[in-house]
């Protein structure tokens, strides 16, 4: 049936501008990215989109693709949902699951005065006034349920009437929010029931069972107080989800739990260094597949399903390598397809084999454009930490890396905090494109990162500024060893966290580096409390308020620990670069950090992208980002003649 509906595909992007040997920014913003979509309905293609930039276009442009899952030549397609199972469809294909935005309250001036036809004002009587890039509107997103009659959705109902309450979670939140009963009876979806003040300092979301038959809502979570997110059911009927102990904590260890109504079990608990990224029930309802960072990459796990038994949970890993599985696409039979990066190459499509791990490239979207581009070798690294801990250290080397010769060297600084640093792939903070444009990348795997143990990845919490700096300038000692390092040529870059690590490092650092760059980074911690969205972050983080003269824990952040209270110490060069419609770090956090600069006769300069949020979206700015990253560098840290 396909042929009716799809045209062969020889080559997805034409790659005849590769003819360099090292990756440039404008080599980068030519890279297919890929996206896996699903297996289709009858398990033998993977399905799957291509996302190519257009620069004169500015925006990304995606084109959808079969492929079988032993391999072989792509096909594109017009209509990809068609191939694949509807979850948003009952079991019994009467009823029909979406979302969409339900105005509920008043915010602009034109709501409370229709005669103002011309007046932009908003009005907020309580938090969260905006959200990551979006002023609050009024509007809530809600759970619909139509039914299907004619082939067409109809009766449409509301399933939360009248809450103001976000399902699909804001801002990222999609339809892996809601799901369907494998009977049909129930929605089960989630949402984090809180409003205001309340809503800004909780990160307690639940998971609620909506009966179809009598619409009725039952909190199925009461009492589990942090993150319980992304239901799924087996087709037993089991719930599985992904949950967080803590009230207030976003970065928490995260578990699957399952329930089948009789008992709730937490199935990987017992695993210390465990931290779920994503999972997926295995096709028989028997076991779950799931993702989660170990040892500085991101790898794939498996564990059994026991229900009533006395079984006990058994996790084991099925793929290792330095590399990334960072999403399971769906199964057919005996093989898993996954995305797979590494810091040399953006996502592909694999196939992994249940039985053995056995792991094999599916698609070869940038194959060609690889062929003409150097690799970087990407290196593990052991450090001893100032607190004789045992740190890993990522170092990527240009393509061309001789020993003999003395290079430049960057301090990565990795953003989250609690974000794990792996082998990932990135548009922008590529790693591999820094190593190509001549550059030694050191990436410690700080305190902060999971995939080290829960207290590795707690131990930065309320100690923003003391030994994760520590931990970074451990592991830009250790590297200056080598004679390979050009020692009066260090610089150190990051964003979000890493930004704020970039200046704390500032003041701190003893003239070791020669040149920062800081992408929307916290400059002043008691500003950023009092004009950030999230307010469960800096109350779990910093310890609480500024305001709180009684917090030693909180007090001893916003003095010791705030790269505001350090400017005195500033003498290095220092790139500025800032989101305007970054709600998360505002854009003030880095116009305060330039202005220090200039004031204090630094050579300093601020890239502000007034459209762009904590991340940069655009490729004609995506751009501007790489050529201005690399031009600063190249100003303060050039080569000898």
């Amino acid at each position: 049936m396909y042929k009716k509906l799809v045209a062969p595909v020889l080559l997805l992007v034409s790659f005849s501008v590769f003819s360099q040997n090292h990756l440039t920014p404008e080599l980068l913003w030519k890279l297919g990215r890929v996206s896996g979509l699903g297996v289709s309905k009858d398990g033998k293609y993977a399905v799957y989109s291509v996302g190519t930039p257009d620069m004169e276009a500015n925006k990304i442009k995606r084109k959808s693709y079969i492929i079988p899952i032993t391999g072989g030549t792509p096909v594109e397609i017009a209509n990809p949902d068609s191939l694949l199972n509807d979850k948003n469809i009952s079991p019994d294909g009467s009823y029909l699951l979406s979302n969409k935005e339900v105005k509920l309250k008043n915010v602009f001036g034109s709501d409370f005065y229709p005669e103002l036809t011309k007046t932009n004002t908003y009005i907020y009587d309580n938090l969260n006034n905006r959200h990551w890039d979006t002023w609050e509107d009024g509007k809530y997103d809600h759970v619909f349920l139509s039914k299907i009659i004619d082939g067409k959705p109809a009766d449409e109902k509301d399933i939360m009437p009248g809450e103001p309450y976000d399902c699909p979670q804001k801002p990222f939140g999609g339809d892996e929010d809601y799901v369907w009963s494998p009977d049909g009876k129930y929605i089960v979806y989630c949402s984090k029931k809180k409003f205001g003040v309340d809503y800004a300092k909780s990160t307690n979301a639940d998971l609620y069972q909506y009966n179809i038959a009598t619409g009725e809502t039952k909190n199925l979570t009461q009492g589990m107080v942090g993150y319980d997110q992304n239901p799924q059911f087996n087709k037993q009927g089991a719930l599985a989800w992904l949950s967080m102990r803590r009230d207030g904590f976003e970065a928490d260890k995260q578990d699957i739990i399952v329930s089948n109504g009789i008992t709730k079990i937490n199935l990987t608990g017992s695993r210390d260094e465990i931290h779920v990224e994503g999972y997926r029930w295995s096709n028989d309802g028997r076991e779950i597949y799931f993702w989660a960072p170990i040892n500085g990459t991101m790898q794939l796990f498996v564990v059994n399903y026991p229900g009533n038994t006395k079984m006990a949970a058994v996790i084991r890993q099925l793929t290792k390598g330095d590399f990334d599985i960072n999403n399971i696409i769906g199964q057919s039979g005996n093989t898993l397809v996954v995305a797979r990066t590494d810091m040399n190459h953006a996502a592909e499509l694999y196939t992994v084999s249940l039985p053995d791990g056995n792991i094999t490239q599916l698609t070869h979207v940038n194959d060609a454009a690889y062929k003409s581009v150097g690799m970087c070798r990407t290196e593990r690294r052991w450090v001893q930490t100032t607190d004789n801990k045992k740190m890993l250290v990522w170092v990527v080397y240009p393509p061309d890396f001789d020993a003999t010769k003395k290079y430049p060297t960057l301090l990565y600084c990795q953003g989250g905090p609690q974000s794990p640093l792996t082998q990932f792939y990135s548009f922008r903070w590529n790693l591999q494109l820094m190593a190509s444009n001549g550059y030694i990348v050191v990436a410690p795997n700080r305190r902060g990162m999971p995939g080290h143990g829960t207290k590795w990845n707690e131990d930065i919490s309320k100690d923003h500024g003391g030994q994760a700096i520590r931990d970074y300038f451990s592991a830009i000692d250790a590297l200056s060893k080598e004679k390979f390092v050009d020692k009066n040529r260090l610089g150190a870059v990051g964003a979000s966290y890493g930004g704020y690590s970039v200046f704390m490092i500032a003041g701190v650092h003893n003239n070791r580096f020669k040149s920062f760059i800081a992408h929307d980074g916290i400059f002043d911690m008691r500003s950023m409390y009092g004009s950030t969205e999230e307010l469960w972050f800096p109350d779990w983080d910093y310890g609480g308020a500024y305001w709180d003269k009684k917090n030693a824990a909180a007090m001893r952040t916003y003095s010791q620990q705030n790269p505001v209270n350090f400017v005195d110490k500033w003498n290095t060069p220092m790139m500025v670069i800032h989101g305007g419609k970054d709600y998360r770090v505002p854009a003030e956090q880095g116009m305060q950090a330039f202005q220090a600069a200039q004031l204090r006769g630094i050579k300093s300069r601020f890239l502000y992208l007034p459209e762009e949020n904590h991340w940069v979206l655009s490729p004609q700015n995506g751009l501007v980002w790489q050529r201005e990253f690399y031009k600063w560098l190249g100003e303060t840290l050039p080569e000898k003649k």
